[in-house]
């Protein structure tokens, strides 16, 4: 006999509908699965078969022939196991349930337990858009599934379970949005009120965050600038709904979504390690999986003592941050990931840290220093819109009593001003100023003439290029933002020429 049951399949973030086609004759006892199946697809067949044995049901003997269409797509994981134990079941007329309104996604044990897969967000998505009706998933993926309206999505935590359900049994409760708490952005974590001065610093990572631009801190050892990063979380505005699903869609694919939580509505924080590959950074693998800068999609890339990271990797970053996306090149095919970061990156400004320091002798060469300078290309530097100098903290700070300003007060302000942005930009696609095109900055970052002279000055003065010039008008539209400005003034331009003296002063050509 013949059965079809429907199951989705992930090809990048994009899921697609799977058919699930089962046959069942009475030629010699054989167990095949085709249609560009993996490995964990593959090994279906015996959990499947003690999953059927071990729910009460009798494994067909036969000829089990199961094509998963379509064929020319690659077929990952094991969230096939739960539609091709339905489809036996009907096939070998142990059941009359009819599947053809439902769609199954599950890794099944050997009991027959319903196991949690990845990317059920996206695919469940993807269901409702195909308008198919009722949805099965692994109950441990109930929160993420529930946020989807329009679709009944069944939590499941057996097979037997669900052909219990379809047969007219015991019902299973659709998964609601409302029986999930939706995070709120922390209150609780590292605060910017801890960190003694710095109020240079603090007020560039203010600057960042309220245009979402990319931010370098130099400064020797100890002056605060991992401090400084782990702390910019707390001052981010709240994504919008649009990008936390986005994000949510990310982490599911890759497993890394918290149990019960159904949508991420804190902007990520990544840190990966110097020793990261560049695979690591970008995505890669057979089937290209997402990297630590889709991970960190519309949030925070944090790099801390870049130059130790590898070139290679590095050069990865300069078509992300450029463009937002990444594109994996495989013999199968390419994909597209969404990366949307904040980079935020921190160095010494030699290799014994010291130079410039006010106390601490530098023990390095010329020499050392611009070498060690030249591990971060002039392209990458390029694409960096602040370069925030991190001096070490003086006496008089710490031991000042008073508290500085909390990240409360400071991530009032840059919600106003992503606020701003926001209006401004409506129906254009874009969300904040550090995406502005360069076609955008005439409409969008007006000047008055005295602020275009002091930019024009500064241009041929310190070399800059013509990406350089866009960032620092970019950061000028941000700092009139905070201020409250629609005009683009003398003092905006000023300030903004400061985050960019590290050009001058480490990378002369």
């Amino acid at each position: 006999m013949f059965c079809a049951c429907a199951s989705m399949g992930l090809l990048g973030i994009s899921a697609y509908k799977v058919s699930v086609e089962v046959d069942i004759d009475g030629q010699f006892p054989s167990f095949e699965i085709v249609g560009l199946p993996d490995v964990a697809v593959k090994e279906s067949r015996d959990r499947v078969r003690s999953a059927i044995k071990n729910s009460g049901y009798e494994f067909p003997l036969g000829k089990i022939v199961v094509n998963l269409a379509p064929g020319d797509v690659k077929k990952t994981g094991p969230l096939y196991d739960l539609p091709i134990f339905i489809g036996i079941l009907i096939a070998s007329g142990q059941t009359g349930i009819d599947s053809s309104a439902c769609a199954f996604l599950g890794e099944l044990s050997l009991e027959g337990e319903i196991r949690p897969v990845s990317g059920v967000l996206p695919m469940v998505l993807e269901a409702r858009k195909l308008g198919i009706r009722n949805i099965f998933i692994p109950e441990k993926n109930a929160a993420e599934g529930a946020i989807v309206g329009g679709i009944r999505v069944y939590p499941a935590k057996t097979a037997a379970q669900v052909i219990a359900h379809l047969s007219g049994g015991k019902k299973i409760t659709p998964a609601k949005a409302s029986d999930f708490v939706i995070p709120e952005h922390p209150g609780d974590g590292p605060d910017f009120a801890d960190v003694k001065g710095q109020y240079e610093a603090k007020r560039a990572l203010e600057i960042a965050a309220a245009g979402f631009h990319n931010v370098l801190m130099i400064g020797p050892p100890g002056s605060g600038k991992s401090m400084l990063a782990k702390r910019l979380p707390s001052i981010l505005p709240e994504m919008t709904f649009d990008e936390a699903i986005e994000t949510t869609k990310i982490h599911s694919i890759c497993g890394t979504l918290p149990e019960g939580v159904p949508l991420m509505t804190q902007r990520p924080f990544r840190a990966p390690h110097h020793t990261v590959s560049p695979a690591g950074l970008s995505g890669g693998g057979s089937v290209p999986r997402p990297g630590e800068i889709s991970l960190a999609h519309n949030g925070v890339l944090f790099l801390d003592e870049l130059p130790e990271y590898s070139r290679s990797a590095l050069e990865v970053l300069r078509q992300p941050l450029e463009e937002g996306s990444v594109t994996i090149s495989r013999a199968a095919g390419s994909l597209t990931y969404p990366c949307s970061i904040m980079l935020v990156a921190a160095m010494n400004p030699c290799p014994c840290g010291f130079y410039g320091h006010p106390a601490r002798k530098c023990t390095c060469s010329e020499g050392a220093i611009s070498r060690y300078m030249a591990k971060v290309s002039g392209p990458l530097l390029d694409r960096i819109d602040l370069h925030v100098e991190v001096m070490p903290v003086e006496f008089s700070d710490l031991t000042d009593s008073a508290r500085s300003e909390s990240s409360a007060e400071i991530r009032k302000r840059v919600e106003r001003a992503r606020v701003i942005q926001l209006k401004r930009y409506k129906g254009t696609g874009i969300t904040c100023n550090a995406m502005l095109t360069p076609a955008m900055l005439p409409k969008y970052c007006g000047m008055t003439e005295d602020a275009k002279g002091v930019l024009m000055r500064a241009f041929e003065r310190m070399g800059l290029s013509a990406r350089g010039y866009d960032r620092i008008l970019k950061v000028a539209r941000t700092i009139a933002d905070l201020d409250g400005s629609e005009t683009i003034d003398t003092k905006h331009i000023a300030e903004a020429l400061q985050y960019r003296s590290l050009d001058r002063k480490y990378w002369r050509n």
